[in-house]
This record gives C-alpha cells, structure tokens and sequence, in this order.
C-alpha cells in the first residue's frame, strides 16, 4: 500500500510528503511575502537527470538555507521560472531530495528531528562536535548513506561544514565528487545572515531580499583532476574563495 511505502533510509514517503507540505506552507511567507527570495537559474533543475546530482552551497544558517532549496527545486520542477509564487508546487514534493547535515543539530530538538525526516543525510563531524574541536575517522556508514541517496535522487550539501563565511572548504566532498562522480551543480546563497538567527528559525528582520542563484554544472575531470583542483573549483563556484573576500565581503 502507498501508506506504507519507506524510502530507502526506512522512512515513510507519505509522511515525508507531508511534513514537507507543512513545513512549505507554513515558511514560504519567508521567502515570498515579508521578505523576498530572488531566484535565478531554477531552469538548469529542469535539465538534470533524475539520480547523482550532487548541490554544493555556501551556507548562512542552519536550516532556512535547505528549506529555500526544498522550494525553488519543487517550484522549478513544477515549471516555475525563478519565482515561489502559488505554493501549490508543494502539493507533489520530490521525495528524493536529501541534504548532508550534522548528526548533533539534527538531534538538538523536536522541530530539528521533523526537519530531518524530510531528507536529512545526517553524519558525524569528524572535526568539530558540541562546540569543540575534535579529530577522528569518517565513518563508512555515513559515505555509505550519502552513496545510496546519490543513487536515489539529488542530494544537497554544504562543504565549508560551517555558516561561518570564507572558511575552508572541506576534503571530504571533493573526495566524494572524485569517487561517485556525480554531477556537481553550484549554488550560491545571500541574505539568510540577514534574515534569520544562526538557526534559520528565528526572525531577525523582514523586509530583506534574500537571493539564490544556481549556476550550471561544473565541468569535472573526475579520473585526472586533483582533490586540491577540484576543492579549488568549489571554492570559486560558489564564491567562497579568498578572493572574493576582497570584491564582495558577506556580512
């Protein structure tokens, strides 16, 4: 029975459709009423295929950055163009939209375990962990996860693993693009600081434009290009190299 029907990390897809549902009605005035998203490049969505496609971001806050992505990719794929308008594109949700984030803040409370269920790849920092530094092995388990939700659909992530801006961006995803070879589509991300609280949960001011660009794939040499190369391409994709600190600083 459709009821009954799990994914393939165990969860009930139509669970899953309604919390995204819920979640979408109750936050797009977030990003189309008090405030406003700007969007451009939704069309390059449209022209992916279905499974290993792998979003690389730089990231503002905890939460209200993927659930902006959870609306401009169902929006796109409903045949919008660069708008949220009609939150009817929720009524049909892709349910094979994932997001990497940390296990600790998908555990941290109700609201994060909801959150979570709408497509959480979650896994242990190796690097930091309640406040502190920490140094340890990646655990297979969690590659494993992202490899299975890549086979299944589209997956987002953020490689800096921070909200903080200009900060390095992290081996692990370069070494996950050079070994899965997906395809790797960037998007760049403003105005969530702004906006919200580090959380992406609390209102800190209205009337902010907040902005979303997604640009097309990048043009990888899998079998060739280094994993220094290849962190290097994310860097400037999706505008967190140091370079970039001096033309366009982030708040």
């Amino acid at each position: 029975m459709i009821l009954f029907k799990k994914n393939i990390f165990g969860q009930y897809l139509f669970i899953k459709k309604w919390i995204i549902r819920v979640l979408g009605v109750i936050s797009h005035q977030r990003y189309q009423g008090f405030n406003h998203l700007e969007i451009s490049g939704s069309e390059i969505l449209r022209s992916l295929p279905g499974t290993n496609i792998l979003f690389i971001s730089n990231h503002q806050t905890y939460f209200a950055d993927v659930v902006a992505m959870f609306h401009v990719f169902n929006a796109s794929l409903s045949g919008r163009d660069d708008t949220l308008k009609n939150v009817g594109y929720l009524w049909n949700p892709k349910l094979n939209l994932y997001y990497i984030a940390a296990k600790e803040t998908m555990k941290s409370g109700l609201l994060p375990k909801i959150f979570a269920y709408a497509g959480s790849i979650s896994i242990e920092r190796t690097w930091r962990e309640s406040g502190k530094e920490v140094n340890r092995q990646v655990k297979m388990s969690d590659i494993s996860n992202i490899k299975k939700a890549l086979n299944d659909g589209w997956v987002i992530t953020f490689p800096q693993g921070t909200t903080k801006p200009f900060k390095p961006i992290r081996k692990g995803t370069a070494h996950i693009i050079k070994h899965y070879k997906p395809v790797v589509v960037p998007i760049v991300i403003d105005g969530f600081r702004r906006a919200y609280d580090k959380k992406g949960i609390r209102i800190k001011k209205k009337n902010i434009l907040q902005s979303m660009e997604i640009k097309s794939p990048l043009d990888i040499d899998y079998d060739n290009e280094s994993i220094e190369k290849i962190v290097e391409k994310i860097q400037y994709s999706i505008e967190q190299h140091p370079s970039f600190l001096k033309v366009m600083p982030q708040e």
